[in-house]
């Protein structure tokens, strides 16, 4: 059905903060009916996926990447996703830094947190690890009444009392890294951040932009217009996911015929 949810082009993975491990896509995606997936986890790229686009359990799975990056005009962080990702040795070095800082981040965050509610969280520090990780813990302490949701909006979140920021590397520095690795390079969930048109301009500078996923304001109309504008503007590619930390896949994606034009464009 050409209208259906054909391609989930932003799952995350045990790989980074995720919960399916890799083995468990095909079954997830075929449940819901997508035959697409990307492995996008957190600066990271997936060990076991040693080629752009390759077919698991009658799935295709792209081999991507979330990279998180700091746009100094705006003093804001935004994320920006690789799709069909080439391993190369600027990359992995900026890569192995940045999981560097998340592991010293990720102990810092789980002693303030330790110190904030007057518990012991029975984890530690390990590569990969991100506040999901954290939020997850709190939720699942006996001594503790937050949620998932809560830990993040009223401890972890940015401007939360157990906030800690990370070190990322500058727009420029990750387009030029994702652009030298992968196929297609696509900026995330422009609404999520405080100045979206301001945002969007910046995807002059890459291939595409994600124009469906499953929350904040990304499904108005109001969104759409403006979107279409910019994509419309820059030919743009779209792209489009859950953005999935759990096993829920195929909540947004693209059509059939729109992921086979990414295929096209991007030259998978």
């Amino acid at each position: 059905m050409e209208g259906s949810i054909h391609a989930d082009l932003h799952v995350h993975t045990t790989n980074s903060d995720g919960e399916l491990a890799l083995d468990e896509i095909p079954a997830a995606a075929t449940e819901v009916g997508v035959g697409a997936v990307a492995v996008t986890d957190h600066d990271k790229i997936h060990p076991e996926l040693d080629a752009p686009l390759l077919q698991i359990g009658g799935i295709d799975v792209i081999h991507g990447i979330e990279l998180r990056v700091e746009v100094e005009s705006l003093s804001e962080k935004i994320d920006l996703l690789g799709y069909g990702v080439t391993e190369s040795p600027a990359l992995c070095a900026e890569l192995d830094r940045l999981q560097a800082n998340r592991k010293t981040r990720g102990a810092r965050i789980i002693e303030l947190v330790e110190r904030e509610l007057d518990i012991a969280l029975d984890m530690e520090a390990h590569e990969g690890i991100g506040r999901p990780h954290i939020a997850r813990a709190i939720d699942a302490h006996s001594e503790t009444d937050f949620s998932y949701q809560d830990a993040f909006d009223e401890l972890i979140a940015d401007n939360g009392p157990c906030h800690v920021p990370r070190e990322v590397p500058s727009f420029e520095r990750g387009v030029s890294l994702l652009s030298e690795a992968c196929s297609v390079v696509s900026l995330a969930h422009p609404y999520r951040y405080s100045d979206p048109d301001a945002v969007l301009e910046l995807a002059t500078r890459l291939d595409a932009v994600e124009y469906r996923y499953p929350y904040s304001a990304s499904n108005t109309a109001y969104r759409s217009d403006r979107d279409v504008r910019a994509v419309e503007r820059h030919d743009l590619l779209i792209t489009g996911g859950s953005d999935a930390h759990n096993k829920n896949l195929g909540q947004a994606g693209l059509t059939k015929s729109e992921y086979e034009r990414f295929l096209d464009v991007g030259g998978f």
